[in-house]
C-alpha cells in the first residue's frame, strides 16, 4: 500500500486515497492548492505524522504554482511567505508538518535567486524525494523493530500507524512487516480506536489487503486480552517524540502503556527521526490538538450523545518515557536512557 499519497504530473495536483471513507469507499481527494491541503490535513483526508509531513512538502510546491500566478512585477515571498505559515499551523501535534515546511523553507533561504518558478521546481523534486525517502525510512525501521518480534508473536497496535500514516510501509506496522518478511508468524490486534475508529477501519483494512492475521478489538478490552496472555508486544507509532523520549500519540495511547507494565508486556514506539522534536524537552510541552466534538457525538452522521451534553475529544495523548521498552527509528532501536540516546541518533545522521 504505497500509492494512497500520488502527485499527479498532468492534473498538476496532489491526489490522495481519502481516509475518512474506508473501508467502505475508496474515493480519492484532489488537491490544488494550499487552501485543499490544509482542508484535507484538517479533515483528516490524510493523517499520521509521517504522511502529514510528505503532504505538507507538496502543499509548498503547490503554494509555490500559486503564486506564480501574480504579476511580475509583484514580489512572491510575501504571499508565499504566509502560505507557508498557514500550512504549518494546520495541525498542531504532529510535529512532521512543521519540519516538512521548515526543511522548504531553508532551501529556500539557501537558494535567494531563484525565481518563483525555478523554486517550484526545487520544492517538487524535494518532495518526491522526500516521499520516496520516508518510504526507506519505513523498510529500515522495519528490519530494525523486527528483532524485537518473536515467531508466533501477537502484536497489538493501537490507532494506525500503517502505510497510510506514512509515505508507504508504515512506522508500527512496518515493524510487523518486517517481521513477516524474516518468516516470522505474526497476527496483530488493532485496537479500534475512538472516535475515529483508526485502527479498526485503517489498521484492519490495510492489514487484510496484505492477508496479515488482524482481529479489531474494542479499546476497552485492553486490560482483558492482556490479562489472558493474549498479547506479546506493543508496538504503536508516534505524532510527536520529546527530546527525553516522552512519546504522543492517538488518543488511548497511554491508558495502553500503563496496561501493558502492569502485565510485564513490552511497549514499543515506532517513528523516524523526523518525529522526534529536540526544542520540546519534556512530554508535557507537546501541544495536544482538540477535535470537532461531533467526531464523539455523532456516528455516521447520526447522533448518538444526547443534544446539549458536552464531550472531550482530545486527539492525543504523551506517554512518559519511562514506559517504553524501546523507540525503533531507523538509526536502529533507542534505548532508556533516552535524551542520550537520542542525541547520539541525531548525531550519527548529522556525521554521514
Amino acid at each position: 500500500m504505497d500509492n494512497h499519497i500520488q502527485f499527479s504530473k498532468e492534473k498538476d495536483a496532489l491526489i490522495l486515497l481519502d481516509q475518512r471513507y474506508l473501508p467502505l469507499t475508496e474515493d480519492w481527494f484532489e488537491c490544488k492548492t494550499v487552501k485543499d491541503v490544509i482542508y484535507a490535513l484538517k479533515t483528516m483526508v490524510i493523517r499520521g505524522a509521517p504522511a502529514i509531513g510528505v503532504t505538507a512538502a507538496y502543499g509548498c510546491y503547490l503554494g509555490a504554482r500559486e503564486v506564480q500566478t501574480k504579476p511580475k512585477d509583484e514580489p512572491f515571498g510575501p504571499a508565499l511567505s504566509a502560505l507557508l505559515s498557514e500550512l504549518s499551523e494546520a495541525r498542531p501535534t504532529a510535529v512532521n508538518l512543521r519540519w516538512a515546511v521548515n526543511v522548504m523553507q531553508k532551501a529556500w533561504d539557501e537558494s535567494p535567486d531563484l525565481d518563483v518558478a525555478g523554486l517550484a521546481a526545487l520544492w517538487l523534486d524535494m518532495a518526491r524525494k522526500i516521499h520516496a525517502r520516508d518510504q526507506e525510512i519505513n523498510k529500515t525501521m522495519g528490519r530494525y523493530g523486527a528483532d524485537l518480534i518473536d515467531d508466533g508473536d501477537t502484536v497489538m497496535t493501537h490507532c494506525n500507524a500503517g502505510a497510510l500514516a506514512t509515505g508507504g510501509y508504515g512506522t508500527a506496522l512496518g515493524v510487523i512487516r518486517g517481521a513477516i518478511e524474516q518468516g516470522k508468524k505474526i497476527s496483530v490486534i488493532a485496537n479500534e480506536t475512538r472516535p475515529f475508529l483508526q485502527g479498526a477501519r485503517l489498521t484492519a483494512y490495510e492489514l487484510a489487503k496484505d492477508n496479515i492475521p488482524v482481529r479489531v478489538a474494542c479499546d476497552n478490552a485492553t486490560a482483558l486480552l492482556m490479562h489472558k496472555k493474549m498479547v506479546d508486544k506493543v508496538v504503536v507509532g508516534a505524532d510527536r517524540i520529546a527530546a527525553n523520549g516522552d512519546a504522543a500519540n492517538k488518543i488511548g495511547t497511554y491508558g495502553v502503556a500503563l496496561l501493558a507494565k502492569a502485565h510485564g508486556i513490552p511497549f514499543y514506539v515506532a517513528a523516524p527521526l523526523s518525529t522526534i522534536d529536540l526544542l520540546t524537552p519534556i512530554g508535557s510541552g507537546i501541544p495536544i490538538e482538540e477535535r470537532p466534538v461531533e467526531e464523539v457525538t455523532h456516528v455516521g452522521g447520526v447522533r448518538i450523545t444526547p443534544d446539549g451534553v458536552g464531550v472531550f475529544n482530545f486527539a492525543f495523548d504523551v506517554t512518559p518515557s519511562e514506559l517504553i521498552a524501546g523507540i525503533v527509528t531507523e538509526e536502529g532501536v533507542l534505548l532508556p536512557p533516552y535524551k542520550e540516546f537520542i542525541q547520539k541518533a541525531f548525531q550519527s545522521v548529522g556525521a554521514k
